[in-house]
C-alpha cells in the first residue's frame, strides 16, 4: 500500500508542470531582457537632369537620372535649430537611400521627419547640367512623404520616407525656333 501512495506522489510531481506550466517555466528559466528592435529613419529619392524643353517648369518629362549627384537631408527641431545634416550621393541610376544614422527626436510630434526634415540639392557632377532647379522645392527643401514603406527584419526596422524627385537643369538651353 505504501508503494501505491509513493507512485501517486511521484506521478503527481511529474504531472505538476503539465497542469501548471507557469510554475515549470518559473522554476526552469529566469526572466530575460526583451531584445530591442533597431529602428532606422531613411529618406529616398531620385535626382534628374531636367530637359531643356521643360526648363522653368516642374515637369520631368524627358529628364535623365544623374549618377553621383549630391543631395543633403536637413532636420530641424520645433525651435528651428538644425538637429541633423548630412549629404548623400546618388547611385548609378540617380537614386539615393539616405540612412539618417544618429537622427534623434526630442518631441515625437514636432520633431518628426515629416515635419522637420527636408531634402535639398547640393551638387551635380555633370558640367552641362549643374544649375539648381526648384522642382519639388529642391532649392528650399523638398518635404518628405510617408508612403507606408517599411523594411522589417527580426530585430530591425527601417521607416522610409520619400522626397519628391529633384532636378538640376542645363545651363545652356537653345531656344526653340518657331518658324
Amino acid at each position: 500500500m505504501a508503494s501505491n501512495q509513493l507512485t501517486i506522489v511521484i506521478c503527481s510531481l511529474l504531472l505538476l508542470p503539465l497542469v501548471f506550466p507557469s510554475t515549470a517555466a518559473y522554476n526552469e528559466t529566469a526572466p530575460t531582457k526583451p531584445i530591442e528592435k533597431k529602428v532606422d529613419v531613411v529618406v529616398e529619392g531620385m535626382v534628374y537632369c531636367q530637359s531643356c524643353k521643360y526648363s522653368g517648369s516642374w515637369s520631368l518629362t524627358g529628364a535623365k537620372p544623374i549618377p553621383s549627384a549630391k543631395v543633403s537631408v536637413i532636420c530641424k527641431n520645433s525651435n528651428k535649430q538644425v538637429t541633423f545634416y548630412k549629404a548623400f550621393e546618388t547611385d548609378a541610376y540617380g537614386y539615393f537611400y539616405a540612412n539618417l544614422a544618429g537622427f534623434k527626436m526630442s518631441n515625437n510630434v514636432l520633431d518628426h521627419p515629416l515635419h522637420g526634415c527636408h531634402a535639398k540639392l547640393v551638387s551635380s557632377p555633370l558640367t552641362n547640367c549643374s544649375l539648381l532647379s526648384n522642382v519639388n522645392y529642391g532649392l528650399y527643401g523638398a518635404p518628405l512623404r510617408f508612403k507606408n514603406k517599411v523594411l522589417r527584419g527580426t530585430h530591425y526596422e527601417a521607416v522610409i520616407y520619400a522626397a519628391g524627385p529633384l532636378a538640376f537643369r542645363p545651363a545652356q538651353c537653345t531656344p526653340e525656333s518657331h518658324v
